[in-house]
């Protein structure tokens, strides 16, 4: 089962390449910490202040082929925590069918960011980050 999540905190140090985002149940207690990169976390802070670069970076340029190709995104899932590592998957809906694509979660939230995009947590995920 997957439950809901919304990105509750960015926590931005410039003096290091890991930058950590929180995930929190939409309904709920339970939340958890993701380590990433400088270059997502600057994306995903741009794209939720609605800033727009002059040409576009690498999520504007997946966001507009996705969009170009006719495809909405349906939903992101974290739905795997394996030797520390969150996996993730974008499901795509294009011609009534949904395409799931593997993706780092912090690539997937960049992406998702600027949209009303829904995001989920797998419940195993929870239940590994809270042992």
């Amino acid at each position: 089962m997957d439950i809901e999540v919304e990105l509750s905190k960015i926590i931005i140090n410039e003096h290091s390449d890991q930058q950590i985002i929180v995930l929190k149940e939409r309904n709920g207690e339970r939340g958890f910490p993701i380590v990433i990169g400088i270059v997502e976390i600057f994306a995903i802070d741009r794209r939720l202040k609605g800033i727009k670069p002059p040409r576009p970076m690498t999520h504007d340029l997946l966001d507009s082929v996705i969009e170009n190709l006719g495809a909405e995104i349906e939903k992101i899932v974290i739905n795997d925590l394996r030797d520390h590592t969150f996996y993730a998957q974008i499901h795509l809906r294009l011609n009534g069918q949904t395409i799931e694509i593997d993706s780092r979660p912090s690539d997937a939230i960049a992406l998702a960011a600027a949209s009303n995009t829904p995001l989920f947590v797998a419940e195993h995920v929870f239940e590994q980050t809270s042992e």
